[in-house]
């Protein structure tokens, strides 16, 4: 199956990435982990990326693109993959759309995982992070045993600057608002399927498999 995965910050998109992963042996490709890797690798479209990075500016949609298309070329996606964090614009899914022509292939599904902004802020805002090991936790829906200490190594637990209310409510409502148009676009093809994200993860999974159901 060839899927994306779209979903604001707090959905719960990383534990549903991993769960859809494991049932129908996708491969996992994010733009960040691409980006990692040519770097490390120094390929010529790793160069050219890090250029941008380096400099603090956004990599332009043609290199993104470009870096996408080297990815999905390769043997090990074939049979399948589900794409996290791209497109993020229409015209990168366009740009998709014709670099899976070529490759005889096209989206199987897009995943939209919604969850209300409120619950979203609330998710974000409760959220504590291992200083040592990197754990994360939950104030309200997974606490570490001991407050503030981490189950795993005993270490301390942080917030994040960015988790704050105002932060957190403007980071999601960006998301918002640039995703509709990408939304738009995949609901005018058929492809897209929304799940509720305010259920039980496991609820969730289940909903995404049902509406996965199997290829034609």
């Amino acid at each position: 199956m060839k899927l994306i995965l779209l979903g604001p910050p707090g959905a719960g998109k990383g534990t549903q990435a991993a769960n859809i992963v494991n049932a129908y042996e996708a491969v996992h490709i994010s733009t960040g982990d691409i980006f990692r890797k040519n770097i490390k690798e120094n390929t010529d479209l790793g160069k050219k990326a890090k250029e941008y990075m380096d400099k603090g500016l956004l990599v332009p949609d043609e290199l993104v693109v470009e870096l996408v298309a080297d990815r999905l070329e390769q043997d090990d996606v074939k049979d399948g993959f589900l794409l996290d964090g791209f497109p993020r614009t229409v015209n990168q899914a366009q740009a998709l759309d014709k670099v899976l022509e070529s490759l005889n292939g096209k989206i199987y599904k897009v995943i939209n995982i919604q969850v209300d902004k409120n619950n979203l802020v609330e998710r974000a805002v409760g959220r504590r992070i291992c200083k040592k090991c990197g754990a994360t936790y939950h104030i309200s829906f997974n606490p570490s045993k001991s407050e503030g200490i981490c189950d795993v190594c005993e270490g301390e637990l942080y917030q994040r600057t960015d988790d704050v209310e105002e932060t957190v409510a403007k980071r999601i409502q960006v998301y918002l608002d640039e995703t509709q148009p990408l939304i738009d676009y995949y609901t005018k093809s058929g492809t897209i399927v929304t799940i509720n994200g305010d259920q039980d993860i496991s609820k969730v999974f289940n909903d995404i498999k049902l509406a996965l159901g199997s290829e034609d």
